[in-house]
């Protein structure tokens, strides 16, 4: 079985007037079906841009990525959005949750980009939010939900389209602590119920509860280590 993320010799270069700036820099990363990868690293590091790049966000210079076991390097932006769309689940620091829409139409977004029939959408939308704990605030537009509860429901609008790969960007910077805890643990379960998760985060307590962690300076890999296991419903979430 193929890994569910393999970049091999990435380089990403943005063009600064009559310069090349060299954000990733011949990275290579594999990351396995099932796994808990955190990806740390500071500002600059060049850890956004790989997010972007293992999101289907961005397109490497260089270099060549797979994901799922699909090649994406020749792929048109149409199709980088359809394969996008398809396999992988976002996270973001700051929910980014339509404000005019409910929490059960937040959830139902992705699938309407593919193509669900309106009551299968619902349906799914649902089940999601019943499952993050959220079925009584369907209703609910963000503005009238508490930071942890938009968080949720961002993770059940990830979790919608039953993606191979969820991808969190910073998901707990935007919480306090004792929410951000909270999320982390579901984070974790979702990992122990089979996701592939990357996490990628500045902050090293964070990245604790990941399986493995991976830090990045100057657009390089520095250090890869795998942590030891944390049995299932240990109480060792640091947030």
């Amino acid at each position: 079985m193929e890994p569910m993320i393999e970049l091999k010799n990435i380089t990403k270069e943005y063009e600064r007037g009559a310069e090349k700036l060299r954000i990733l820099n011949d990275l290579s990363l594999t990351v396995e079906r099932g796994d808990f990868v955190a990806i740390v690293g500071p500002s600059g590091s060049g850890k956004s841009t790989l997010m972007n790049t293992i999101g289907l966000l961005d397109v490497p210079t260089s270099g060549s990525y797979k994901l799922d076991g699909v090649a994406t390097e020749k792929m048109t932006d149409n199709q980088l959005a359809e394969l996008r769309n398809k396999k992988i689940g976002f996270i973001f620091q700051q929910f980014n949750l339509l404000p005019k829409l409910t929490a059960l139409e937040n959830v139902e977004l992705p699938l309407l980009y593919s193509g669900v029939p309106a009551k299968k959408r619902r349906e799914t939308a649902l089940q999601m939010l019943e499952l993050l704990g959220m079925g009584q605030r369907g209703h609910h537009k963000p503005s009238e939900l508490s930071g942890g509860q938009q968080q949720r429901v961002a993770i059940a609008r990830a979790l919608a389209v039953s993606p191979s790969l969820m991808l969190a960007d910073e998901p707990t910077g935007a919480l306090d602590s004792k929410t951000g805890k909270e999320v982390l643990e579901l984070i974790i379960r979702l990992n122990e119920q089979g996701n592939t998760i990357v996490l990628i985060t500045h902050d090293l307590h964070i990245a604790e509860n990941a399986k493995r962690v991976v830090s990045i300076r100057d657009g390089l890999i520095v250090r890869d280590e795998r942590l030891a296991e944390i049995p299932a419903g240990a109480a060792g979430v640091t947030a």
